[in-house]
Formats: C-alpha cells, structure tokens, sequence
C-alpha cells in the first residue's frame, strides 16, 4: 500500500497522557500532514466530524477500571471512516488495560475503519500524587522510543499489505462481552474556596462541562467522570479530593501498582 499522506489524531485525553502517546506514534510516521480531532470537550458531545476516508487514524482513550470511559465511547461514534486504517491506543494507568483495547478495536470497525495495530500504552494515573506515585511522569522519553518502534512497525505492515480488505482481523486481549462498567465512586473534587480565584481553570478542563464558575466553583456530580484534570489545572491547588479513606486506598495500590510496566503492541 502507498504511505498515507495524512495522519489523523482521534483522542479523549483530559490529563493530556493519550494525546502525547498519539503524538509520538505519528512523529515517527511518514505523513505530510497530521490532523488532529480532539474528543475531550464537551462541544464534541454534539461536533460534526468530516468522514475519515482514505486516510490513516490514530484512535485513543484511557483506561477506567478496565474500559474506555462512556463518554469517549459515545464521542467516538460520531466519527466515521471509510477505507480508512485505523491504530488504536489505549492508554491506562499502569494497573491493567483489561478489556479497553478490544472495545476500541471493535468501536473502530462499527464506525467503518479496519484496524491495523494497536497498543497499550501507560500514562500516569489520574490519582497519582507524590507522595503515592502510580507511574508518575508517564508516558516519558522510553514510552516514546517505544511509540517510534511501534510506528515503524505500523508502517511496516501497511507497505506489505495489498489493500486494506487483505487485512486479517487484529487480535488483541480482551474478552467480549466486556465487563460491566461500574457505577462509579461515590465521591468527587470540591473546591477550598478560600484558595480559590473563580480563574475559571476547572470548568476549561472538565472534558464534561460538569463545573460550573460563578460567585464560587460548583460541580454537578452526576457529570463528573473522576479524570482530574480540574484538579492537576487548578493553578492554586484549590480544587482537591477531600477523602482520607480514598487516599489511604491509593497509597495502598501505589506500593502495588508501582513496577514499571512497558508498553505492549499488537500487529
């Protein structure tokens, strides 16, 4: 097959890890042009995406307690493809990425892409902090030159593929039907309003318009999905998950979810 010309980035990222990934996946591929469709918003609920056709996408989202959230589920069903490749990247926090990796690869063939490759990458956990570190830093320079590696290997496989209909269905690990989501914890970020400077950093960062800036911060909690990214924008440090319990349980799982674990490719 001919070198796709251009490259296109599909991502939900609220703390930013799955868009870096991508981003250094397509650094190393030959595109002339690399576009990027960002699902994180909340404008994207309701965004009318061009078809994707003839082109290259990179699919990414994190992982949540074993599965894509819904709500980049539901974001990724506006997008479409036709005769386009697909690579999809899941990207969790360095406990296990259990079923995400076969949703997004199943995701990607409903909405018309023929998936090619696919990874699993690690991003540092949403509720990492220093003093209970859940791959912290991640991905770094070494999650890279493992993107670089997995790039050329994409493109390797894409030079000795005939046509996109020659291309045998991608096994990745995962189990179908994929287990149940859970109904979420029963807590979520507030705000010290002391510390607060009504900046307006939480309510730009909730990929689910879920905070709400006015004389002080609110948060509709039926909205809120628990990626803190209000929390690691806040420039003041006022907005905090306030639950002693919560962080005793995370300090437990960071001793056992603190071995380094690499990056693993499907082709």
């Amino acid at each position: 097959m001919v070198p796709y010309r251009t490259v296109k980035l599909v991502s939900f990222s609220p703390t930013g890890a799955t868009r870096r990934v991508l981003e250094a996946i397509a650094r190393a591929l030959p595109a002339e042009r690399v576009e990027r469709l960002d699902l994180t918003p909340p404008q994207a609920d309701t965004a009318a995406w061009d078809l994707i056709e003839g082109e290259l996408a990179l699919i990414g989202a994190p992982v949540y307690a074993g599965r894509i959230p819904a709500v980049a589920e539901r974001r990724l069903r506006r997008v479409s493809g036709r005769n386009a490749a697909a690579v999809v990247v899941a990207v969790y926090g360095n406990r296990a990425y259990e079923d995400a990796l076969i949703e997004l690869r199943d995701l990607a063939i409903q909405r018309g892409f023929t998936p090619v490759a696919g990874a699993a990458f690690v991003g540092e956990h949403s509720f990492s902090t220093p003093g209970a570190p859940i791959a912290a830093g991640r991905p770094d320079a070494q999650d890279e030159r493992a993107a670089a590696r997995f790039a050329a290997q994409v493109r390797t496989k894409l030079a000795q593929l005939e046509s996109l209909d020659a291309a045998p269905l991608l096994d990745v690990p995962g189990d179908a039907p994929y287990k149940e989501r859970g109904p979420g914890m029963p807590i979520i970020p507030t705000t010290r309003q002391p510390s607060c400077t009504l900046c307006g950093a939480c309510a730009r960062a909730c990929p689910t318009g879920a905070i709400a800036v006015g004389d002080q911060v609110s948060t509709r909690a039926e909205h809120c999905i628990l990626c803190y990214a209000c929390v690691r924008e806040c420039p003041t440090e006022a907005r905090v998950l306030d639950n002693p319990r919560f962080w005793q349980v995370m300090a437990r799982r960071s001793a056992e979810w603190g071995a380094r674990k690499e990056p693993e490719t499907y082709l």
